[in-house]
């Protein structure tokens, strides 16, 4: 990953080509919405996996907890590793599944905490912490499979497992959660089993004499929805990121999109009727119209899916992108806008005087999801921090 803050000789090219433009404003803001829902006591974990959800983990960490979130959350140990050697102090939670010695060892090296799903896993722990000489115990988290039917040990078994790693040497269990898998829908019947299959799990806990000093439950759509499922902490990603789960969601806060996705023309030609564009000619020009060459592509994270059914906003004005999306390059019908020239800038995602174009959109084009979307975007599209209080920092992807 290239770290553009290190190479200063690369950064009057940031805004050259294609970049995303990370709004922390918008992000601080978002983190105040959610932190005015929560119970007051309750934490926040700020979830940072996937670089951030395509946002640039470091900065959007860093933000966000400076804003009140009090836990980072990640799915990988190199992402821990990450934030870890960025200078964050923070708790960290490992979202996924950890099997293997040499990964309990990089745990424990970077002051991670894990997540465990079942008493294998924990014995694997437990003796791999015991050969390494570890004094203190480790924090661990228990999942528990509510119904997701992913990680976890099931509802019903999570009593024995609590008790089988709090006889191992070296672990205290420092949390349980579990994890929605319906959160987003209107129909609330399976939210609301879970819930009674959480509820069923923590009794059991309590009834064998185990207070686990942190449970954690909510995801972001939960977050909005109920807060009697805030417990002791609640994980929200999306959210932070300035999108809402669901169409039926928008009402219950006001959000602001972080993330901007825009690259420039480098070139305005005619194009006579009857000329195809790019590869297949999936596009023929029904008659004389003005092309814009700009350079960004499939390569970059747009999908390629979304081929002659693009619009892109360009001094403001939606226009249409023509032809086959190629690895490095769109092209654009700009018939409707005078005069343009090469280096003027083309918003891709984002807001332009007054349209705005969203990863929901994209979206709903595609029958995917806007997590999908923000995730796409590759590495090569630096991400340039705005809107923050103090200098203007350029993150690598």
């Amino acid at each position: 990953m290239l770290n553009w803050e290190k190479t200063p000789s690369l950064s009057p090219m940031l805004r050259e080509r294609a970049w995303i433009e990370v709004d922390l404003g918008a992000l601080a803001h978002n983190v105040r919405q959610v932190r005015r829902r929560l119970h007051p006591g309750t934490e926040l974990m700020a979830v940072v996996k996937a670089d951030a959800y395509g946002h640039g983990a470091i900065a959007i960490a860093q933000t966000a907890l400076q804003q009140g979130a009090s836990w980072l959350g990640v799915a990988t140990i190199p992402e821990g590793m990450e934030l870890r050697n960025a200078g964050i102090q923070a708790p960290i939670l490992v979202l996924g599944a950890v099997n293997a010695p040499e990964q309990v060892e990089a745990i424990a090296q970077w002051n991670l905490q894990p997540t465990l799903c079942n008493p294998k896993q924990a014995l694997v722990f437990s003796e791999t912490l015991g050969k390494l000489g570890v004094a203190a115990p480790m924090p661990v988290h228990l999942m528990v499979d509510t119904g997701m039917s992913r990680l976890g040990t099931h509802w019903e078994q999570v009593a024995e497992f609590a008790q089988w790693v709090q006889r191992l040497p070296h672990l205290k269990i420092d949390g349980v959660y579990s994890h929605l898998a319906t959160a987003d829908d209107p129909d609330p019947t399976v939210m609301r089993l879970q819930h009674q299959r959480f509820q069923g799990a923590i009794a059991q806990l309590h009834s064998v004499g185990i207070t686990p000093p942190r449970l954690h439950f909510a995801n972001s759509a939960a977050t909005l929805i109920d807060n009697n499922l805030h417990y002791d902490m609640v994980r929200t990603g999306l959210i932070l990121y300035g999108l809402h789960p669901a169409p039926h969601l928008v009402p219950y806060i006001d959000l602001q999109p972080v993330l901007q996705v825009k690259a420039r023309v480098t070139q305005v030609k005619p194009l006579a009727a009857g000329s195809g564009v790019s590869y297949g000619h999936s596009f023929v020009a029904p008659h004389d119209l003005s092309l814009a060459v700009v350079s960004i592509g499939y390569a970059d994270g747009i999908p390629r899916l979304l081929s002659n059914r693009l619009s892109v906003l360009v001094r403001g004005q939606r226009v249409p992108q023509i032809g086959a999306i190629t690895m490095d390059q769109i092209m654009l019908d700009v018939s409707a806008i005078p005069n343009l020239q090469p280096g003027e800038i083309v918003t891709l995602l984002g807001q332009d005087g007054g349209d705005r174009i969203t990863a929901d959109d994209w979206a709903n084009d595609l029958g995917t999801i806007s997590w999908e979307i923000l995730c796409s975007f590759k590495h090569r599209l630096p991400r340039v921090t705005v809107n923050q209080p103090h200098e203007v920092r350029v993150m690598g992807g």
